[in-house]
């Protein structure tokens, strides 16, 4: 009878909850400040804290969440700030249908509560790492940084106490110098150098010529712009260019 040598090679053993977490370490260093500057900026609006953290623990936009703030302290209609932030997240659509494809092995409702998670920072980083395919890893990942950006939202908010109102009500800047750092890096590459100049044309345009005529609230116009800048960029840049 001949014997038949089998060659075991050591299995690693899937990614769990607590590695997600361990990864997610630079994402939710990252988001306290920017949480901080957002429960600073409510503050200084005047924002009840229940509404401001409940931004935080129900919606977790990121971006968005500073718009609503900003619309909402400018008489905004709800509608107009619905469908400000729908157009904002609309790509999360995107992001979660991605790694549902790539998540092997997960139940429908833990698909629902990372879809729930998935934000710009965290997607990619589960984008480009193999544990990503474990379900549990991915949640470990979104779990860090939805606690990360509540914690952050919370001092914010208790912080803002004690600082003197002109400090408070200076951090309305906030909102612009996140949306700064947010498109400077991104600048480097044509498409969307040409988008966002075309967004704040028309902004300018909405803004200093159409709007003294025919008064636009601010809701209506970021929905133009950004419905408009971004239908612009999809007709003129082909998929190879702006991959």
């Amino acid at each position: 009878m001949a014997s038949s040598i089998h060659s075991t090679s050591p299995v690693s053993p899937p990614p769990t909850f607590r590695a997600g977490l361990r990864a997610g370490i630079p994402v939710a260093i990252g988001y306290i400040p920017i949480a901080i500057a957002f429960g600073l900026l409510a503050q200084s609006f005047h924002l009840p804290n229940a509404i401001t953290l409940s931004m935080s623990f129900l919606i977790f936009a990121g971006a968005s969440q500073f718009i609503t703030v900003q619309l909402l302290m400018t008489g905004s209609m709800y509608w107009e700030i619905i469908l400000t932030t729908f157009i904002l997240n609309s790509r999360h659509f995107l992001m979660s249908a991605a790694l549902s494809q790539r998540i092997e092995s997960t139940s429908r409702r833990l698909l629902a509560v990372i879809a729930f998670g998935v934000t710009d920072e965290t997607f990619s980083i589960a984008s480009t790492r193999q544990e990503a395919r474990s379900g549990m890893f991915v949640l470990g990942l979104n779990t860090i940084a939805f606690l990360a950006w509540n914690v952050g939202t919370w001092m914010g908010v208790f912080l803002a106490f004690g600082l003197p109102s002109t400090l408070q009500a200076s951090m309305g800047i906030a909102l612009y110098a996140m949306f700064i750092g947010l498109l400077v890096p991104s600048l480097t590459t044509r498409p969307i150098f040409v988008v966002a100049s075309l967004a704040i044309v028309i902004q300018a345009i909405l803004h200093w010529i159409i709007t003294p005529f025919f008064p636009i609230s601010d809701g209506i116009r970021i929905i133009v712009a950004t419905v408009a800048a971004a239908g612009f960029g999809a007709f003129l840049f082909k998929e190879e260019e702006v991959t």
